[in-house]
């Protein structure tokens, strides 16, 4: 793994979601780096233990470190000023999926909080949900799925730039707060479809 600040998040996150026992769906994670614009994005999903394939509840989690924050970064390394502290973008979407009757966004929303736990000095902020109605093959019998965002920025300031353990300080809480949100979104009384490896 590089030794850079951003990678050195990614694995503070891991670290804090395996803490919580969720489970990594391996297939879905992917690191990108944009070829014309220079900015770096990590995406990963989780899930709860033994929710199938795939999970009828699920954290879809990106990161993005800017061109910009690389810039800063940089200047820091080297020792010269920089202007504005590098910060790291953050969405995470929650996703309940599976579900053979259509939601009611109003139950998702009263279970979520507006804001995550802290993350340094920033928070992340709730969105409004998103319904979608899926059909295959067939449209007597849709599938759904509703979904709600937490976006915002996490700064790394000068002090965890300096000192890596920071991060783990910083973004540590996020795995409990993402393995209890999980729990919570799934018992909410959902009519969920079978797990798709435990149909006939």
């Amino acid at each position: 793994m590089l030794d850079h600040v951003f990678t050195d998040a990614i694995g503070a996150l891991r670290d804090a979601f395996e803490g919580a026992m969720l489970e990594r769906q391996a297939f879905e994670e992917r690191f990108n780096m944009d070829m014309l614009l220079g900015d770096m994005t990590w995406e990963t999903t989780y899930g709860l233990p033994g929710e199938g394939i795939p999970p009828r509840v699920q954290a879809d989690l990106t990161l993005t470190w800017p061109t910009w924050a690389q810039t800063a970064y940089r200047s820091w390394y080297i020792g010269e000023s920089f202007d504005e502290t590098p910060r790291i973008d953050i969405e995470l979407v929650l996703r309940v999926q599976r579900l053979s009757s259509a939601p009611d966004p109003a139950a998702l929303i009263a279970a979520l909080p507006d804001t995550s736990p802290a993350i340094g000095q920033d928070r992340l902020e709730r969105s409004g949900p998103t319904v979608e109605t899926i059909f295959e093959g067939s449209f007597d019998h849709p599938e759904y799925a509703i979904e709600v965002s937490y976006e915002g920025s996490y700064e790394v300031d000068e002090e965890t730039l300096a000192d890596g353990t920071r991060l783990d300080d910083n973004l540590g809480a996020m795995g409990g707060w993402i393995s209890s949100i999980l729990v919570k979104v799934g018992d909410l009384g959902w009519d969920f479809l079978p797990a798709i490896d435990q149909q006939d």
